[in-house]
């Protein structure tokens, strides 16, 4: 019989490419990530794993048992689930791990209501980046992750996945105080080719959408400074160090530089609440998940 905690480590592994990244991520050391590998093959009688220097690769049957793997987790998942549909009222602890505009458009509104529709469920908030809550979800650090559609969003399989979308927003052009296109009522991206530009970090999606946009039309930014944080980028820009193509819902209100529409179509995120698939009807999850949907009807986000 295969123990399916080995299939979890064995999961893992496959995520996150190492066996020191994995105890991170399953909060082990890697001696024991080594010992449930080593266990696992000797439950399934082959070899899972081939070495290569410092790291590891997963053979065909390795690679064969991580899909079955998938699977049996998510039956299990959806065996709690349906075990705990079975207690009356909910009571309990949900986490969201989402970026800071959607806490507070989305997250921080749902948890408002549910205090007067479900005062027995607490809601803990982690502030992640939108790529790094859909890991901290597959490593089961929280129970809902608020992520964004972009071009390399997660590699892996929609499968370990339930999405659901809450809303989405264009992406507004943020110019200094003095610019020279301070009288235009919107501004065409290509016009700004020749200037210094200011970014999330690499690994951001919004970074990745915006230098997908600039590409587009035709030229790659020229970043040359960067911060997570639009609040700080915002600040950068009306310091006149540079522009920016910043979410509508990220600007803020007293900042002192100049918003402008895109002209012609805006880049846009989508943004999606994202749970283990299994877990969506978790009653816990699902009032959770309910109240963020919700929120996102109710709030009129622009770009809806």
């Amino acid at each position: 019989m295969i123990d399916p905690r080995r299939l979890q480590v064995l999961r893992a592994l496959a995520d996150h490419g190492t066996v020191r990244a994995t105890a991170e991520a399953l909060y082990l050391t890697p001696s024991a990530v080594s010992q449930q590998l080593t266990a696992l093959e000797s439950e399934v009688g082959q070899s899972l794993l081939a070495r290569q220097g410092r790291r590891v690769r997963l053979t065909a049957a390795g690679e064969l048992l991580v899909e079955h793997a998938k699977a049996v987790l998510a039956e299990l998942e959806r065996a709690e689930a349906s075990l705990a549909a079975c207690a009356t009222g909910a009571v309990g602890k949900v986490e969201v791990a989402s970026f800071a505009s959607a806490i507070t458009q989305v997250v921080a509104p749902s948890i408002v209501a549910l205090r007067r529709r479900a005062p027995r469920v607490r809601v803990v908030v982690r502030d992640a980046e939108a790529h790094n809550s859909l890991m901290m979800l597959l490593a089961g650090e929280t129970d809902i992750a608020i992520s964004m559609e972009y071009s390399s969003t997660l590699p892996t399989d929609e499968s370990r996945l339930s999405r659901f979308p809450l809303y989405s927003e264009p992406f507004d052009v943020v110019l200094p105080p003095a610019h020279p296109f301070a009288e235009r009522a919107a501004v065409a991206v290509a016009d700004l080719r020749d200037e210094e530009w200011i970014a999330p970090l690499p690994g951001n999606p919004c970074r990745a959408v915006a230098q997908v946009f600039c590409e587009n039309a035709g030229f790659v930014p020229r970043i040359t400074h960067t911060s997570d944080d639009f609040h700080a980028v915002v600040a950068l820009v009306a310091a006149g160090t540079g522009v920016a193509l910043v979410p509508r819902t990220a600007v803020g209100d007293d900042h002192g530089a100049l918003v402008r529409p895109v002209a012609g179509p805006p880049p846009t995120r989508r943004v999606f609440a994202a749970v283990q698939c299994g877990r969506q009807e978790h009653p816990l999850v699902r009032v959770v998940l309910d109240a963020l949907l919700a929120e996102s009807a109710e709030c009129g986000i622009p770009g809806n």
